[in-house]
């Protein structure tokens, strides 16, 4: 009975971590801070894009709260930051930020393959093959 309750306490904090990655990340994103305009604008996709992918970091932040959702917070997370971490390495981004003069240090870079980490081991707990058996049952 403890060890189930340890597994549970390690995925809540997992999950609030990710979810704290996500949404800390909002206010650069949409308050047009340097950085993240640099950013977008290096891959081509300023400001729709910055807008459009804190949108959905939003909302995966919010379902990692969520029972049962977070699972699907799990999914989305892990896509957009494949998506993160292609971009710091096969772009000029780089994986240490610079701009104006000023550089990240690889923060960002550091935070999206934490939340890559943490999301691919929720999803694992999530056992999503059964998830998706569930959602989409098999036809005879």
């Amino acid at each position: 009975m403890k060890s189930k309750r340890k597994y549970r306490t390690v995925e809540m904090l997992l999950r609030i971590v990710t979810a704290i990655i996500l949404i800390q990340t909002l206010h650069f994103k949409f308050s047009g801070h340097p950085e993240a305009v640099h950013i977008f604008s290096v891959i081509g996709i300023d400001p729709w894009g910055r807008f459009g992918v804190g949108a959905i970091e939003l909302i995966a932040g919010i379902l990692f709260f969520l029972p049962n959702l977070w699972k699907v917070a799990a999914v989305i997370t892990s896509g957009l930051m494949l998506g993160a971490i292609g971009f710091h390495l096969f772009t000029s981004v780089g994986i240490v930020v610079e701009y104006d003069g000023t550089s990240d240090g690889g923060e960002l870079f550091v935070m999206a393959v934490i939340a890559l980490i943490f999301s691919c081991i929720l999803m694992y707990r999530a056992n999503l093959p059964e998830m998706y058996r569930s959602y989409f049952p098999q036809r005879d």
